[in-house]
């Protein structure tokens, strides 16, 4: 038990030092961009809202004068509308469309509606693994199993795997957050805490192995819907099957009978 418990102490250190190193100085240079303006006087102008593969901006034409005219800089051919819920970010889906009851994104500025944005899809992304990991992990042969399927409840599992499975574990989540962390938000002191780059797009953090990401905005923009739909029902589903594990303490799949 005391190596146990001095193993996950390590781990946990680990960790966060992993994360720490995340805000270290990259010398990565913030760029900023301006939201979309109106004016009283009428300006027409031509945006081209290509982006690259990689998230990252192409050139951006404005055409149009005035006192209206502003220079605007796609993000995944996202730009920023303040006249519209969200500034406009997707995740609207019929029949509810753009629901928030409670309020939570009214009146919050640009930068706290992308932290909010960020926060929603990386814990729906962890929520998809995990709902696939708790029947995974519950029904199929695993490492520290072996070939025994019948084995502890994915909410007990943790305390029985041992260190040396553990720290590798916890090491290679903080490296990959480590890496989020240093593509996607502000270096303390370099900036206010707790901020996103202006050049990051919520969750784009230049990770697609199988090029799945579309070139163009509308279908991205639909890819972000559904990965969202996603995320948010496998958040639920994850809580739902935590609890009905701690009530009963039977496995998602014995407790549906197989």
């Amino acid at each position: 038990n005391r190596i146990s418990t001095r193993t996950m102490k390590l781990a946990i250190l680990s960790a966060s030092i992993g994360v720490a190193c995340g805000f270290a100085p990259s010398g990565h240079v913030s760029r900023s961009y301006s939201l979309r303006m109106s004016s009283e006087t009428e300006v027409e102008s031509a945006v081209d809202t290509s982006f690259s593969a990689d998230g990252d901006v192409e050139d951006v034409q404005v055409v149009g004068g005035g006192v209206g005219a502003v220079s605007v800089a796609p993000m995944n051919g996202w730009v920023p509308d303040e006249s519209k819920p969200c500034y406009g970010l997707p995740g609207a889906l019929a029949p509810l469309g753009f629901f928030d009851p409670l309020g939570f994104s009214k009146s919050v500025e640009l930068l706290g509606v992308k932290r909010f944005r960020e926060a929603e899809i990386m814990h729906g992304r962890v929520a998809m693994m995990a709902t696939v990991g708790y029947l995974i992990g519950e029904s199929t042969p695993t490492i520290t199993y072996g070939m025994n399927v019948h084995h502890t409840i994915a909410n007990n599992q943790i305390p029985e795997v041992p260190g040396t499975v553990l720290f590798p574990f916890f090491l290679a989540i903080n490296i990959c957050e480590a890496l989020r962390a240093s593509r996607g938000w502000v270096e303390p002191g370099l900036g206010p805490l707790f901020t996103l780059r202006d050049n990051y797009y919520p969750g784009d953090i230049g990770f697609d192995p199988l090029g799945l990401k579309p070139t163009d905005a509308k279908e991205f923009e639909k890819m972000q819907t559904k990965e969202l739909s996603n995320g948010r029902l496998a958040m639920i589903a994850a809580a739902g099957m935590c609890v009905q594990e701690q009530i009963n303490g039977k496995g998602i799949l014995e407790n549906l009978g197989f």
